[in-house]
This record gives C-alpha cells, structure tokens and sequence, in this order.
C-alpha cells in the first residue's frame, strides 16, 4: 500500500549538470570503444535509446572534474537557491545513488561535508533507479512525522568513471556484451528536491505542489540479478572474494552489467503493479495531466505504452514528459532532474495532477509517486489515500483492468472486470513461482542434469493429461455452449502429442525411464490432475478457461524466462529443449484463441455466472499448479 502524506509539500527543485553536453559524436574522447566489436554495439545502442546529449563528470583524459558528492551538493545549491532558502533551515538530508565516492561513510555524511552543512539527521539509500524516489520518501515521512519542518532529498549519480577505457584493460579491451550496453546508456548527473510542511512552490504564482503519495514495492525475491557492479558475470564470485582488486577487475567484477534478456520482465511487473493501483482507487489515469516516466531507453517508450492501453489504463502521449534525450540516463537521479526541469519549463493550473513512475532493474523495484497543484490559500486537505469510487469517479474508472498477463490482444471492454481480476490472480502466482525451491535452484545456477531430469519425470505425465481433460470438458458442454466446443478441440489437438516431445527431451538428457507409463505425477500434480478432470466431467465446465489462463501462462512468459538459465546451467544440447522452446514461441498464439473462447462465452452467459466460474477455477489452478512446483525438489 502506498505511504500517503497530508503535510508534504514540493518546495523546490534544483539540478546539477557537470561539464557541457557531450552529443552522440563526441562520446568516444571521454569513454572510447573497446574494440571494434564495441563500435557496432555503440551504433546499435544509441539507435535505440534516443540519448542524442549527455553529461560527464570526468574529462577528455578520463580525469575526475567532479566528485559525486560535488555533483549532490551542486544540485542541492540549486534547488535551495530557487527555493530562496537557507541551508541552515534544513535539519534532515536523504540521499539516493548507486555508489558513492567511496565504500564508506554512507554518501549522504560524504554530501553533508561536501556542503560544510550545520548537525542534521541523514540517511543513504543505496540502490539504483528507485533509490531517489527513496530518498524522496524518507524525507516526506519526516516531515509527515512531524520531526523536520523542511528535508531534502538529493539523488546523484556518477557512472562515468566505471566507463574509461583504461577500466578494461586488465581484460585485454575485451568484455561481455552486458557489460558494453551500459557504456552508451548512462550518464553523470544530480537532482534536488526540497520538501516542506506547506511552502510555496517555487516560482510563485500562488500555487503549491502537494506530494500525495508514494509507492515503493520490490520483487528481488522473484527473479535473477538484472544489473549490478561487483559480481562476476556468472554471478558465482563478489569482488571481496579474490585476493586484490586487480584479481577482481581481471575477472570481471569491477565491470558494470545489466542482463538485457530480463527488462521486459521487467515491465511486466511494473504495469501490473500500476493496475493495482489504478484498480485500489489510489491513481486514476483520466485525471493524470503530466506523466514522468523514467526508462532508460526510448526503445521501451512503446512497451511501456502498449502494456498500459492493454490493461485499459493508458495516460496518453502528449500528457507524457521525458528529458532523456538531452539529459541522459542518470539512474537514481533522473527522476529529481526531469521533476526540476519540468517544474521550470512549464506552467500549471490548480487541480493537475504530476504521476512519476520509476522502474528499477537491479533486482526489479517498482516505483510511483503522486504529486497535486494546489491554490497556495487553498484549505487543508484530508489525509492523501485511496480516491474512491464515488460516482464522479466509477465512469472514469470502468477502464481499470489488465489484460491476460502475456496476451499481445488489448482486452476488449466487455472483458475488462475479468481480466483485471485474473490478472491479480496471475501477479500473485507468478511471483510465488518464483521464490520455489525449483526456481530458486535454477536462478542461483546450481540446477544440475539430474534436477532436470527429474523435473521433466514428473511434468511429462501431467503435460499427457492435457488434451484428455480439455476434450472432455468439451464433450461436457450443452446447448449453445456446444459452438465452444470445435475451439477446445482444435487447441487439445496441438497439444495432444506435447508430451511425447517432452519425454524424448527427458530421454535424449539422459532419463533412464524407457516406458513412458512408468513416469508419475508428484502429489501437486496428481492433485491439479484429479481437480481439472473432476471439473471437466461435469455440465458446461466453463471454468476450465480459468485453468487455460494460468497454464498457458506459465508456458509463455515462465518458461521462456527460465530456459536461458537452464541452458546456461546445464551443459546439454540444444535438443533437450525442444518442449520448452516450442512453449516459448507458440502458447502466445494459444493465449489468442484463449481469449477468442472467452468472448464466446461471455456473448453466450445467460445468467452472468461465467466470470465467477472462470476466476475461480484460475485461483484454484495458481494454487495446484503452485504446488507441483513446489513438489519437484522434494520427490527425488
């Protein structure tokens, strides 16, 4: 649940950009390509990314200009400067970056020297893109508290130096395609916000920017490290575990990566979490007047986009404000600096809303904030939270919904109740997958040949069911509901021999089981198997599209996601993968036909109990199949 402020106002916002701009020419006489693989990944980068200027805080020689302390505290002069208020006046400093100038002390001490500033509480939220909009948060909650009459929250980011060429060449100039992506995507700089208990905005103009709320939810648990400094590229080794740091740096665990194969997961997640908020009545997108989303490409401006029209909560484009074109990728700080840019550059009315959304890939946070303008003698509002559904709101928020979770269709409007409450149902399923033992093995790398042999000796028999329990719910259902029945059996007619390939990829891997009817379902199998039969054996077993959803699911977006690890884990070839990659590639197309059978349905529902059906058996369905992998580990 968001944190929610009543006192909590943006007084002030600054900026600091070292150096001049650097175009898109002029980046190799501060970070020079590697080689001339690096020339190519360069070209392919800013293609996509969009960044056409950016800022440095070291020199053409590769020499320090600036400190990132020295970065933090010039945006803090800016921003007080505009709020024409004294440092002496503030009594608590948060800080937000990814690194600091040095290991220890926590950045914000290394920032509160910087300034010579008098005693003050501080505090150093160490992270990556979300940890501005943390700093953001514990300076609100306070002044919220009562403790401080004023706070700031600074963010500052130096990524720069990470980048010189002479950083590689204890690896000969050569380095992992994970590692060259960050090079041309990141840049120097630092924002400023100075929040009060009820100043006015800076600039005047008898208006003031109440922050209303902010929500912070983090999914470390669920998924592999994304992008990090300090591990190998295996990930198996940090850089305290060799015996200098030239050790370190020659292997690898000084270099700066992100793993490009995750980011849409990451989205994913970020949409969804959006959709609760959308759906607990916290934001709603048709009063959103400016959106500030911070992606790290423009590349992902689309992605972004379409997950929001598909879940029927879009904000649309020209509401939308980006300065990463001409400020760069900053990371923690690029949220401070596009909110002080804004805030100078454009004028705004009582009532408007400012949205900012943050997505962290480190190991993939998710983070929101709400600000309102507000007439400067305007009465005090109630507490900030949920906005309600009264009836000035409940037409505005008939569109709250979310797709299937991996369907590329929008959802249709009559669908969109539904879809939003399986999507929730599938949110929370998805992330229990992932926190599994089985999982957990595979994204830590100690998933060996046997593990996966054993996975496959007990998904083979439940994968056989498949089509045997869809063609006899087909042949269960009455009346019109007879005309579903030739889309069932088509999809059970694709899936029907599923299993075979599955067993000969448990067989080429090394199972040693040669009749297939010797394999057996572990007890969540057998207990999924048992309630999908059961329901599919009686009349119009409508509910059974519920158990689609979560089944084809899992083959289209869990799978996918855990085959490339699989693969790098175990030494097989690639044959033995033949059922997940066609998994991967096609239960997308299922998830069409899926929603087609929906349609039906609902177009053929004389009593409206459909919906009810459908996300009943979905929830029974997270919670069986939930249990087969949760059993995996426990049955060798």
């Amino acid at each position: 649940m968001p944190v929610s402020f009543q006192r909590v106002y943006l007084q002030s916002a600054g900026s600091f950009l070292p150096g001049e701009p650097v175009n898109n020419e002029r980046m190799d006489d501060f970070i020079a390509p590697l080689n001339r693989l690096s020339q190519r990944i360069k070209r392919r980068i800013l293609a996509e990314n969009g960044i056409r200027e950016r800022h440095y805080a070291i020199d053409a020689e590769g020499r320090t200009v600036f400190s990132n302390a020295q970065l933090a505290a010039g945006a803090i002069r800016d921003c007080l400067a505009r709020g024409g208020v004294d440092l002496s006046t503030v009594s608590m400093l948060a800080s937000g970056s990814s690194g600091g100038d040095a290991l220890m002390p926590g950045f914000a001490n290394m920032i509160q020297g910087e300034l010579a500033a008098p005693p003050m509480e501080t505090l150093s939220v160490h992270g990556i893109c979300a940890a501005g909009v943390g700093a953001i948060q514990a300076a609100a909650q306070g002044i919220e508290l009562g403790t401080h009459r004023s706070a700031l929250a600074v963010a500052s980011e130096m990524p720069s130096r990470l980048f010189k060429r002479s950083r590689f060449a204890a690896r000969g100039y050569e380095t992992d395609f994970d590692s060259h992506f960050l090079r041309w995507m990141l840049s120097d700089g630092a924002g400023a916000l100075l929040l009060s208990d009820g100043a006015a905005l800076a600039g005047g103009h008898g208006l003031r920017l109440k922050l209303k709320w902010v929500h912070q939810r983090a999914f470390s648990g669920d998924y592999p490290v994304c992008m990090q400094l300090g591990l190998t590229e295996d990930r198996e080794r940090g850089h305290l575990d060799f015996g200098s740091w030239a050790e370190a740096e020659a292997a690898g665990a000084l270099s700066l990566r992100q793993d490009i194969r995750l980011l849409p997961h990451l989205f994913d997640i970020g949409i969804h979490e959006y959709a609760t908020l959308v759906k607990d009545g916290w934001v709603d997108p048709s009063r959103i007047d400016h959106f500030l989303c911070h992606y790290s490409s423009e590349k992902f401006i689309p992605v972004v986009e379409d997950l929001m029209t598909k879940a029927g909560l879009a904000i649309p484009r020209e509401r939308w404000y980006s300065n990463l074109a001409w400020r760069g990728n900053t990371g923690a700080a690029s949220i401070l600096i596009m909110l002080s840019e804004f805030l100078q550059t454009r004028s705004l009315k009582p009532g408007e809303q400012i949205f900012c959304y943050v997505p962290e890939s480190g190991r993939f946070m998710a983070a929101y904030m709400l600000l309102e303008v507000e007439a400067a003698d305007a009465p005090p509002q109630r507490a900030a939270g949920p906005q309600g559904r009264a009836a000035p709101v409940a037409a505005a928020m008939e569109d709250e919904a979310i797709a299937p979770p991996h369907d590329p269709a929008a959802g249709p409007d009559g669908l969109r109740d539904l879809l939003t409450e399986l999507a929730a149902i599938w949110h929370d399923y998805r992330s229990q997958v992932w926190r599994t033992p089985l999982v957990r093995k595979i994204r830590e790398r100690r998933f060996a040949v046997p593990d996966y042999l054993n996975w496959m000796a007990q998904w083979v028999p439940q994968v056989r069911e498949g089509s045997l329990w869809m063609r006899e719910g087909a042949a269960s259902l009455t009346g019109d509901y007879k005309a579903l029945a030739a889309l069932i059996d088509v999809h059970a007619g694709e899936e029907q021999n599923d299993f075979q390939i599955l067993f000969d990829d448990y067989r080429k891997a090394g199972g040693t089981m040669s009749d297939i009817d010797q394999l057996r379902r572990n007890p969540g199998g057998e207990a999924l198997n048992a309630y999908l039969h059961g329901l599919a054996a009686t009349t119009d077993p409508i509910g059974l599209l519920g158990a689609i959803y979560i089944i084809e699911g899992t083959g289209q977006r869990i799978v996918p996601a855990l085959l490339p690890l699989l693969k790098a884990s175990l030494k097989l070839p690639p044959e033995v993968f033949r059922f997940l990659e066609y998994h991967g590639h096609n239960d997308e197309h299922h998830l069409d036909r899926w929603l087609m059978a929906v349609e039906m349905v609902m177009a053929l529902d004389p009593d409206g109990r459909a919906p009810r059906q459908i996300v009943e058996t979905a929830r029974h369905t997270a919670s069986l199949y939930l249990m087969q992998f949760q059993h995996i580990t426990e049955s060798r």
